[in-house]
């Protein structure tokens, strides 16, 4: 009995090692996104449910964020493998020297909106004369604002702009007590409209525009050669579960909300799950995340118009796409 006791402990052992073994054999990339969870992280999640990225060799890890300058400075010290930021944040800190660059862009086009209300809608950019418009730091729309009103020949001095900290900018849109805010169509705008039971005037930014590249993946500057193959496993898993997601909307909901404390419903993270589906590139052509650098070009010149001072620099200095060509 004494025997067969201590066999049977060694290979518990045994099994506990192997299995440390198996899991040390991968390696671990840290990935932070600029904000807390949400439906176009969906993807992410499904990777590591469905052991996508465990199959390129990796152990992934994800985390919220609070800001995309906190998350790229986390990255510029080293503390992350991979940022998920919206592009022209990354483009923004790049014109200013920060040692990153863009690695994917998954959203070439950013979907975001002015909402306003039913009984006061404003339907073209003519239409925000005279109303008021929530600014917070941080919002990518109101930031080119004036780049906005330019466009559509809209006099931005009528527009009053209300500076509103983000926390409070929804709540007070529906108490009524501001005519505008922004939202990502693909996120807020589902939320908003279960939540108050109303279907609000949408306002499209790039229908009348404002084209800024949103979702992306950014990287420093060190790791594109230092960590290249691991990256390129990860950029190709990632691929793998974009493709998985557009197949399932309802798999990749579900894998979200299981990682989400005090998730929405799941229809809804499975309606902005779908609709971020169709804001990402189709990755029939190309890898997905593959980067038009004609894209970044414009982006840099959007920067440059509002940052004085700024000067102008290679394109190929705000991104790769080398980190994509790995086989899938």
């Amino acid at each position: 009995m004494q025997i067969a006791k201590k066999i049977a402990i060694a290979l518990v052992a045994l099994g506990t090692a192997l299995a440390s073994n198996s899991s040390s054999a991968n390696d671990l990339v840290k990935v932070r996104f600029s904000w807390k969870l949400k439906g176009e992280y969906a993807f992410f999640y499904l990777g590591k449910d469905q052991g996508v990225y465990e199959k390129h060799g990796l152990d992934v890890q994800l985390g919220e964020g609070a800001g995309a300058q906190a998350a790229l400075g986390s990255l510029v010290q080293g503390n992350e493998d991979v940022v998920i930021v919206p592009a022209i944040f990354a483009i923004s800190a790049i014109q200013k020297g920060v040692p990153v660059k863009i690695a994917a862009l998954y959203q070439p086009t950013t979907p975001f909106a002015f909402i306003s209300h039913p009984d006061r809608p404003v339907a073209t950019p003519k239409d925000m004369e005279g109303r008021s418009l929530a600014v917070s730091t941080g919002d990518t729309a109101t930031a080119y604002l004036s780049i906005f009103c330019k466009k559509n020949e809209v006099d931005c001095s009528k527009i009053n702009q209300v500076q509103l900290d983000p926390q409070v900018k929804i709540p007070q849109f529906l108490q009524n007590k501001i005519d505008m805010i922004t939202v990502y169509t693909n996120v807020d705008l589902p939320l908003i409209e279960e939540r108050s039971g109303i279907k609000f005037a949408v306002l499209d930014l790039p229908k009348f525009g404002l084209s800024v590249p949103g979702l992306a993946a950014v990287v420093s500057n060190d790791s594109v050669t230092k960590s290249s193959e691991t990256l390129k496993r990860f950029f190709a898993a990632t691929s793998d579960a974009i493709d998985l997601t557009r197949e399932d909307p309802s798999k990749a909901a579900a894998a979200l909300r299981r990682a989400w404390s005090a998730a929405p419903p799941e229809d809804l993270i499975k309606q902005s799950v779908i609709a971020t589906s169709l804001t990402l590139q189709d990755g029939k052509e190309k890898p997905n995340g593959w980067i038009d650098g004609q894209v970044i070009s414009d982006a840099q010149d959007l920067v440059l118009s509002t940052e004085a001072g700024a000067s102008k620099k290679a394109v190929s200095e705000y991104y790769t796409n080398s980190l994509l060509e790995a086989e899938r």
